[in-house]
Order: structure tokens, then C-alpha cells, then sequence
């Protein structure tokens, strides 16, 4: 057996901190079952030094390409072999393309905790049995202000939002391109309003950028699409099968989702019954949708549900029904995840 230590990134946030060595060992056995070469037999939380680790186990050494899957898990902060009472340190490659203070400059009430955002897009990529290396489209159609697309310029994916508030909208147009201008990113940027058939339904902000200036100038972009407009737009903007990974942090309230129908006023749950369908519909067969969501507010049995009456087959039971956790004293979080068969 060969074992392994993982020194837990310290986020600025406590009640996240005490949460993320759980959190972690969930993530790592998703991991575990999807990614790696050497099976995990066992984790545990384990004090070494006076300094709390995650501890794992496998059957055989990791590899290269374990350790370079490993190098991406949400709250690694330095990982180690254990030898008898030593650590032996190794090295850690994430696959992050561009600067890590794209996730962690922007401040605002309600932000979710970028190490959770990766989190999630993390277990839904490996549901998708995607790599991180891969040029993937991402979806996130309750977008806020771009946390969750952030993280998919981080690893290199095209990415799409969605959002009705138009103050969200702003703040993220303002900061993303002032951003781009700082890090002297190559980049196009598109904005005005969105119409479809004479109609308007919003804002657009369309960027291309090149993730290092021989790639712009090589043609090797990618692409960032913000829309001002309503979610259950979502099918009448985008392709059908056109998206690899839809990743969204659920309102806690509807008035960031949609004001399409006045009845979605009244629960999250109104909002992802009609929207889970939409959002499917421009999912690629193989492609996964991950939710976080407030269990205070819609039950995890009535969110499978509705991904299951769209079509999608929801991953339960093991590490994926483990990742719920305190947020505050009125948000008890939770994350699902499914997969469009195909």
C-alpha cells in the first residue's frame, strides 16, 4: 500500500475552511473512480505535526498522469508521499492557464467561494469523463458575476453565461475587461444588445482571447459569452448539443434565474423545473450538469426528479451524496450532479 498527504488550501473563509477536508475527501474519491490508475482504499483526516492533512491510500504508486489529474483537486495546497514519519513532496502541475487572482480580485456579498466553484466544475467534468487539458464548452446559465466562467477561462474552456440582472452584468463586463487590459491578454471584445427575430431580449458581451500572444496571433483562441437576458432563452441562443458541461450555483431566491413566468416568483424549485429541460437541450449527449443549491429551500430528492424528467441520470450514492455543507446560519449547501446518456 503507498499513502499520501494532502496539505488543505487555507481559505479566507472559515466556516469553508472547517468544511474543506471533508469536502476534499469526497472529491477525492470522485477522483479515485474517474481519473486516476491506482485505486484509493481508504482517506481520513489526520493531524501531522500539529497541522491537519488529508490523508489517502492506494494500491499501487500514482502516476504521472495521477499526479498531474490530483494537481487540479479544489483545496490541494501542497501534496506529499509518506514515507515512515517523513513527507516527501510532489510536485504539483495544475492545470491552470492563466492568473490566479482572476478568481480571487473580485469582492462582493454573496460571492460563492471560488475553491468550491472548482469543486463543482471539477465532479461534473469527471462525470462528463472529460480531462482538464480538453477544450470544453461550459455553460453556466445563472451566472452572477462570472465566478464559475472565471474558473473555466482557468482551465482553458469556452464559456457561456447567462444572467437577468443587469447590475451583475455590468460589474462583470467592467471587471473582466479591465483584467484583460491589465494582464496585456490579446483580446477582441463585442458588446450591445442581443436580439433574436427583431426582438431584444438583452445584453451581449462576446470576447475572444488568446490565452498567450503566439496563440492569438495563431488563430488558438477561446471564447467568453456573457447574455443580460433570461435563462430559459438558453435553447433559442445556443446550439442543441452544443454544450459539454453546465455548471451553476442555484439561486437562493429566483430573481437572479428568470422573470419569464411570475409563478417562478415563489420557489427555486419553479425556476429548475422549467429550466433543467432547457438547459438539456443544448447539453451534448455525454455532457454533465452539476447544481449547487440551499437544501433549506428544495430537497434533493425534488431536484433528481427534475433532472431525471429531463432525461438525465443522476449520479447517487458514495462521495456524491457527500458534499453537503454549512454555508451560514440560513444556507446549508449541496451540489448534484447528472449525465446526459449518449
Amino acid at each position: 500500500m503507498f499513502q499520501y498527504a494532502i496539505l488543505v488550501y487555507p481559505s479566507a473563509n472559515r466556516v469553508y475552511t472547517d468544511s474543506a477536508p471533508k469536502l476534499l475527501r469526497a472529491e477525492l474519491a470522485v477522483f479515485g473512480a474517474a481519473a486516476l490508475s491506482a485505486e484509493i482504499t481508504e482517506s481520513a483526516e489526520t493531524e501531522i505535526g500539529g497541522v491537519g492533512y488529508v490523508t489517502f491510500t492506494t494500491t499501487g504508486p500514482l502516476s504521472d498522469a495521477d499526479l498531474a489529474a490530483l494537481s487540479n483537486l479544489s483545496a490541494l495546497y501542497a501534496l506529499f508521499e509518506v514515507r515512515g514519519e517523513l513527507l516527501r513532496p510532489l510536485a504539483v502541475r495544475r492545470a491552470d492557464r492563466l492568473d490566479s487572482d482572476l478568481l480571487t480580485i473580485q469582492k462582493y456579498p454573496g460571492k460563492t467561494n471560488e475553491l468550491f466553484t472548482k469543486l463543482l466544475l471539477n465532479v461534473t467534468l469527471l462525470t462528463a469523463g472529460r480531462g482538464f487539458g480538453e477544450q470544453l464548452e461550459l455553460l453556466d446559465p445563472l451566472c452572477g458575476r462570472g465566478t464559475t466562467l472565471n474558473q473555466a477561462m482557468m482551465y482553458g474552456f469556452h464559456g457561456t453565461g447567462f444572467d437577468v440582472d443587469a447590475k451583475d452584468f455590468d460589474a462583470y463586463e467592467l471587471f473582466i475587461k479591465t483584467w484583460l487590459r491589465n494582464k496585456r491578454i490579446k483580446h477582441t471584445a463585442d458588446a450591445g444588445a442581443l436580439r433574436r427575430n427583431k426582438v431584444r431580449l438583452g445584453r451581449r458581451l462576446e470576447i475572444e482571447y488568446g490565452l498567450t500572444k503566439e496563440q492569438y496571433k495563431a488563430g488558438d483562441t477561446r471564447r467568453l459569452a456573457v447574455y443580460n437576458c433570461d435563462t430559459l432563452t438558453t435553447d433559442e441562443l445556443l446550439r442543441a448539443n452544443s454544450i459539454d458541461l453546465i455548471v451553476t450555483d442555484a439561486p437562493y431566491g429566483v430573481q437572479h434565474g428568470s422573470h419569464r413566468e411570475a409563478a417562478l416568483s415563489r420557489s427555486p424549485s419553479d425556476l429548475l423545473a422549467a429550466a433543467v429541460p432547457v438547459w438539456t437541450r443544448v447539453l451534448r449527449p455525454g455532457g454533465a450538469l452539476g447544481i449547487s443549491w440551499n437544501i433549506y429551500v428544495t430537497k434533493r430528492e425534488e431536484l433528481a426528479a427534475i433532472l431525471t424528467r429531463a432525461g438525465l441520470e443522476v449520479r447517487e450514492g458514495g462521495p456524491f451524496e457527500e458534499f453537503e455543507h454549512r454555508v451560514d446560519q440560513s444556507i446549508v449547501r449541496d451540489l448534484i450532479v447528472a449525465r446526459k446518456p449518449g
